[in-house]
């Protein structure tokens, strides 16, 4: 297929479209996020003439964080979350563990132990259910730290938290209050 490296490089691209500026390539979005394969791969084939089927289809099922989902019947694509741009992934409310776990880099630590955690330019706050995806997030930002956060005790005190496809869970803020360093 693709080497490792190329993969990569259309995966980030992709999530760059789906999440953030579809526009770039003539893309539009649904409301729910979505947008017809065929579209796709028509438009990114002007500048990746090799781009197929079979190679979306392989960035799909190989991107680690599962960043993509694909419809039942393959013809249309999002991107699972971490969207900037407004749309309804379908996610329904759900009680979340007692402990989520955020990873950031030690750099934003004093600002986060202040002022909480904020979805900033995305539409939610993603956390992960174990620290080991929460080391691995914070190290793509600098020197890793792993926040616990008391997300039972923020769901018990009226807060929304939902899972993506892709096993993140997101909410709108974590005050301070509600972190453990």
């Amino acid at each position: 297929m693709l080497p490792e490296k190329e993969t990569k490089r259309l995966s980030k691209f992709l999530s760059y479209l789906l999440r953030h500026h579809p526009e770039t390539l003539g893309l539009v979005l649904d409301e729910n996020g979505w947008t017809p394969v065929d579209r796709l791969i028509e438009a990114l084939q002007a500048n990746h003439p090799g781009f197929s089927r079979e190679v979306l289809q392989h960035i799909v099922d190989t991107n680690s964080k599962k960043r993509f989902a694909l419809s039942e019947d393959g013809s249309l694509i999002r991107a699972s979350q971490g969207h900037s741009i407004e749309v309804d992934l379908g996610y329904t409310s759900q009680q979340p563990p007692e402990i989520l776990y955020h990873g950031t880099a030690e750099k934003n630590l004093a600002s986060i132990l202040e002022n909480g955690l904020q979805k900033i330019s995305r539409r939610h706050v993603h956390l992960s259910a174990n620290e080991e995806t929460a080391i691995s997030v914070g190290q793509r930002h600098g020197r890793p730290v792993v926040l616990k956060i008391q997300a039972g005790r923020m769901f018990s005190n009226g807060f929304t938290f939902f899972l993506s496809a892709n096993h993140v869970w997101l909410t709108d803020t974590v005050p301070a209050t509600f972190i453990v360093r």
